[in-house]
């Protein structure tokens, strides 16, 4: 949906198994600070691999950022046989409030963009979560906002 991809991964899995997906990673040809993603894995804190065939960054997020995300999202088939798990479109825009909140003006942009896309049943999800986050007042400004800002 944006300019990279957002991984959600079970904290306790990834550090029961994290030197096998330290190898795996590199071995793929993913670029990587392995004592940054042990120390992330750690904290629970956001890092990064970057493809370096494909240039393409891919933020790692070891924790849910919104509760019970992990449980709602669906498999999508990317490859014949492979089919990974995609977060719901109302934890997607969640998450986007939720780094709204923190500052971040791209997702704003990001948030209005997916919100367009929602189905009424969506929203009314997306607006449940936002009460969940104490962001409904935050939320209700950034729909309000223009996407570009005129100068």
């Amino acid at each position: 949906m944006t300019q990279d991809i957002d991984i959600v991964v079970d904290n306790p899995s990834l550090a029961r198994t994290l030197d096998a997906f330290l190898a795996a990673a590199a071995q793929a040809g993913f670029l990587l600070e392995p004592a940054a993603v042990r120390r992330a894995v750690a904290d629970k804190t956001m890092f990064q691999l970057f493809d370096m065939a494909e240039a393409l960054k891919i933020d790692v997020y070891p924790r849910e950022m919104i509760p019970g995300e992990l449980d709602r999202s669906s498999s999508l088939e990317i490859f014949e046989g492979v089919l990974i798990p995609v977060v719901s479109r109302p934890d997607a825009a969640a998450s986007k409030l939720a780094w709204a909140a923190k500052g971040s003006h791209k997702s704003r942009r990001d948030l209005r963009q997916i919100v367009r896309r929602m189905p009424p049943a969506e929203r009314a999800e997306l607006d449940r979560l936002a009460g969940l986050l104490a962001l409904e007042d935050l939320l209700a400004r950034i729909l309000a906002e223009p996407d570009e800002i005129a100068g």
